[in-house]
């Protein structure tokens, strides 16, 4: 994600009951989740993705090459991912955030980030804090 001008954070609660693999944050502003999937059951097993389509700008799965792409819907974005790298197939269709929506996640994001920031940076602070 950082090549195309992304940061990006891991598990995050994007309202109760749901949780992002990752949330990307754009240069422009941008709010991208990326659900990352590793087999057919872990797919199949997941009801709650269609959730997090009204958190996000795009929607993407994140899969390795040997996935069975074609479980995925066509009208979500596709990433192939390995340990090294990772390259965006297809884009998903922009639904752009009410700005009130995509203020409120923009504070979480910069507060997930600044708590995981701070629990490296302070050990003992992590078990105070929903890092």
């Amino acid at each position: 994600m950082l090549s195309h001008g992304f940061v990006t954070v891991e598990e995050l609660v994007p309202t109760r009951g749901l949780r992002v693999d990752v949330m990307a944050l754009g240069p422009k502003g941008e709010i991208w989740v990326i659900e990352c999937k590793s087999s057919r059951v872990d797919f199949t097993s997941d009801s709650k993705w269609q959730g997090y389509l009204e958190w996000c700008d795009r929607y993407f799965w994140a899969v390795d090459s040997d996935f069975p792409t074609e479980l995925l819907p066509d009208d979500t974005g596709l990433i192939i991912a390995d340990s090294y790298d990772a390259e965006i197939l297809r884009m998903g269709p922009e639904d752009r955030l009410a700005p009130a929506r995509r203020k409120v996640m923009a504070q979480k994001f910069a507060t997930h980030a600044a708590r995981r920031l701070q629990g490296f940076r302070d050990p003992g602070v992590a078990a105070l804090v929903n890092v």
